[in-house]
């Protein structure tokens, strides 16, 4: 190629805007974001990070029994450790039906890993609900350590809960915590487990009428003081820069 057509290559494209030329699009493999986890938020800007899991059954009678598992760590403060809060309330006195629903296969769902949703139903009118979340927002560091409500759930140990809707337990162990609840009158039950290997989920309806919700919830707080605070962490520079890097 001529100097001269380099030199016109070289003017138009500095003549271009700078939005063009920063988001202009660039084609990343699948194997190259496979080993990005995590690499865009730069080391400091962490201040707390917390995981919120919910489970709720409410029959059809109004009867509604859950829990809330709260995880809130700050930094240099770090204690992982769950609280949990009961949710048990009073229907209106309506009969419920027994469910005679039956549901057949899913065993293979146990065996896989990172995010797992599933949903059975065998019965009439009912609403399910399962979700994960992750919520990311700048802050300022206030040195002040948070406790979250609740009772505290050890390692190894569990909490439960019963009311007319079904029962509950919430247990802790080495490799994660599990959240279920087992409805009354074969209303069916649900799992929740975030454990090494990822996030289960899981509910099985037998009976009618009943509104069940599982989620869980990632927070994390990065810090908003610092010099290169005002970028984005998962922006196109830092992706191009993680690539050169090798990573």
């Amino acid at each position: 190629m001529k100097t001269s057509t380099l030199l016109v290559a070289a003017c138009l494209a500095a003549s271009l805007p700078a939005q063009a030329q920063v988001f202009k699009p660039i084609e990343v493999k699948d194997s190259e974001l496979a080993g990005l986890r995590g690499r865009y938020v730069m080391p400091g800007r962490i201040i707390s990070f917390g995981v919120v899991m919910n489970s709720t059954w409410q029959n059809a009678n109004g009867d509604r029994i859950g829990a809330t598992a709260t995880l809130h760590v700050q930094q240099n403060t770090f204690k992982p450790q769950f609280y949990v809060s009961l949710i048990n309330e009073k229907g209106n006195g309506n009969p419920i039906t027994p469910g005679t629903g039956s549901v057949s296969g899913g065993s293979g769902l146990n065996n896989t890993q990172g995010v797992t949703q599933t949903l059975q139903a065998a019965g009439d009118y009912n609403t399910a609900y399962n979700n994960v979340s992750i919520n990311v927002k700048e802050g300022k560091a206030t040195g002040v350590n948070i406790t979250p409500a609740g009772q505290v759930l050890a390692g190894g140990s569990s909490i439960s809960g019963s009311n007319d809707a079904g029962t509950l337990n919430i247990s802790a162990g080495a490799n994660g915590i599990q959240m279920g609840i087992n409805a009354s009158n074969n209303q069916g039950y649900t799992l929740q487990s975030l454990a090494q290997g990822g996030l289960s989920q899981s509910a099985v309806l037998l009976g009618g009428n009943n509104v069940v919700s599982n989620m869980t919830q990632l927070n994390v707080v990065l810090r908003d003081n610092m010099p290169s605070a005002g970028a984005l962490n998962c922006n196109l520079d830092q992706l191009k820069g993680l690539r050169i890097s090798g990573y």
